[in-house]
């Protein structure tokens, strides 16, 4: 079994995405990484699988090492191709012929219907392209396996179904794991690796474990830099009083004493390492007041596909001022159609035969696409033309929810999804809805921006209607839970 190891390795961007890393991924490894938007861990699993090189430092991998990489994104090139041949196209060209029995193996694994394999990737939801990336990825068996946000997408039923296969025992392949889904941390890795731009920290735990020991050592570290501060600076107070005392009495060993107290501060001063602080951003979100109890009403209507086939219907439902309903079930049952469709109603009421939307409420809308965020402009410039705070006021805003600067004035096709999932949240609250329909709000957000939106959803006691597969947050923040399965929505106790 091989292995990958780091050696003093950094990545800057010009500044550091993070440095001096040195640590092995060996055998039965299943590191999870962990990282804010923006900190990284794509550019840490490239580098990994050879896809990028670092600034500085070495990798070296055992010899022959096959290293099977999943990215976030489907590749535009394979979006025509059927799910089945994106996998097959995963086997090295020269033995794909005579090993494509792995293909319906491995699809087998993950309980990939026959109808679902030869459809184009175009045509899948997100789950099941991400579950091809997946299949694609382990199909020729490599020796190390990255994952970046594995989950993203998935229905709970594939997350719990990609659990049980990364754990499976026999499974021994070094893998790293960069995810924000915090229960799927804790049930698949054994390691946890936060990365930071100076100094990383490894545990050997898994999430929840190995945050609280990070805490721990945060915490140490605050302790330590205030306690060396105070030193350097009592030095400092120290050399300056000898030194006077050597001038005014003509003491050269007096000087010479103050001048060499003064290289101790400064050396001091030099190791001096405040406490990292993860700059989540700022997540907040607004409630406009509202004096309606019922803010939707729907009787019994039924959601569709876009070509017009039905998927569900609702039953009779009424969603109450202060509600938090979360929609549950499998993938392409509808859950998404039916934000869609609430959303349409309240854009247009009386367009949606037997929905019926109270004339105060404002909405707020957030899509895991984050579709309504034009690509072409930048978010400087979005911020400040939607909602005209003044340019100076944008840039504050965009500042709070941890744009740089120089990242403000670049087009937000550029930016990485979880950048984007701010913005959007950002003008999300600058709307001041008092009703939040949201598909997948946490996609691409990090751990601390999760647990942010969590904090401002239960402080504001926001009405909501959410799609979500993150088990985490619909446990912390759901009042109410419906699910879609065989053609019906039913209310059930939780999630």
């Amino acid at each position: 079994m091989g292995s990958i190891s780091l050696r003093g390795v950094s990545v800057l961007t010009p500044d550091p995405l993070f440095r001096d890393l040195t640590f092995v991924v060996g055998e039965a490894d299943r590191i999870g990484l962990v990282a804010g938007n923006g900190a990284g861990k794509t550019t840490l699993l490239r580098c990994l699988a050879g896809a990028a090189e670092p600034t500085a430092g070495e990798i070296v991998r055992s010899r022959g090492l096959s290293v099977g990489i999943v990215e976030q994104d489907v590749p535009s090139t394979w979006l025509d191709l059927t799910l089945v041949e994106v996998v097959r196209r995963g086997l090295p060209s020269a033995s794909r012929e005579s090993d494509e029995w792995r293909v319906d193996l491995v699809l087998d694994e993950f309980d990939t219907p026959q109808e679902m394999r030869e459809r184009p990737m175009r045509a899948l939801s997100g789950g099941w392209q991400r579950l091809a990336l997946i299949a694609r990825a382990w199909v020729a068996e490599p020796d190390a396996l990255l994952l970046d946000e594995p989950t993203n997408h998935l229905d709970l039923e594939k997350i719990e179904l990609l659990e049980k296969w990364l754990v499976d025992p026999q499974r021994r392949v070094p893998m790293v794991i960069a995810s924000h889904d915090r229960r799927f941390l804790d049930t698949c890795t054994n390691r946890t690796l936060f990365l930071r731009p100076e100094i990383s920290r490894s545990y050997s735990h898994s999430f929840t474990a190995a945050r609280r020991l990070l805490s721990d050592d945060d915490q140490a570290q605050e302790a330590k830099f205030a306690k060396d501060a105070r030193e350097a600076d009592r030095l400092r107070r120290s050399a300056g009083e000898l030194k006077n005392i050597g001038i005014n009495s003509l003491s050269d060993a007096a000087q010479k004493k103050a001048a060499q107290i003064y290289k101790r501060a400064e050396a001091l001063e030099r190791t001096l390492k405040p406490t990292h602080v993860e700059k989540a951003g700022e997540i907040r979100l607004a409630n406009r007041g509202t004096h309606a109890r019922v803010m939707l009403a729907l009787d019994s209507v039924t959601v569709r596909t876009p070509d017009g086939d039905a998927l569900f219907s609702t039953g009779k439902l009424n969603i109450l001022q202060g509600d938090r309903v979360v929609v549950l079930g499998r993938n392409g049952v509808g859950k998404s159609r039916f934000v869609a469709l609430l959303r349409q109603a309240i854009a247009a009421p009386d367009s949606v035969e037997g929905v019926r939307v109270s004339p105060t409420l404002v909405p707020g809308y957030v899509d895991q696409a984050m579709s309504h965020l034009p690509d072409e402009k930048t978010p400087l410039a979005f911020i400040a033309e939607t909602f005209r705070p003044g340019d100076q006021r944008a840039t504050s805003l965009l500042a709070g929810a941890g744009f740089a600067v120089d990242r403000q004035r670049r087009p937000i096709a550029t930016l990485s999804p979880g950048q984007k999932a701010r913005l959007g949240l950002l003008a999300l609250r600058l709307a001041n809805p008092n009703f939040y329909p949201m598909d997948e709000p946490t996609n691409h957000v990090d751990i601390a921006g999760q647990e942010r939106l969590e904090q401002e959803i239960l402080t504001h006691e926001a009405t909501s209607v959410l799609v979500s597969h993150d088990r985490h947050f619909v446990s912390a923040i759901g009042t109410r839970f419906l699910l879609i399965e065989r053609g019906a929505m039913r209310e059930v106790d939780a999630a």
